[in-house]
């Protein structure tokens, strides 16, 4: 008897966006290194692509993610 079992079915009402096959999936079905998800419903997940780049965006110019000073070594620990 197998330790774990695969879920080859998902959930009712568990929606995916596949990247291999760029199409939208009820339940896992492609392996989850290939997916998005799940979404709540099929046009959340239609929509995958347009979340991934707005949020991509969001995080790209987001002053909390990146340094001020980029390359600049007056602040070095050694005092130099």
């Amino acid at each position: 008897m197998a330790l774990f079992k695969k879920r080859t079915v998902g959930k009712p009402g568990e929606w995916y966006y596949c990247l291999q096959h760029k199409k939208v999936e009820e339940g896992p079905e492609c392996p989850a290194q290939n997916r998005f998800g799940p979404y709540p419903s099929r046009e959340a997940a239609q929509h995958a692509m347009d979340t991934a780049r707005e949020r991509n965006l969001e995080w790209d110019t987001d002053p909390k993610w990146h340094d001020e000073d980029k390359g600049d070594d007056r602040s070095s620990p050694s005092g130099d």
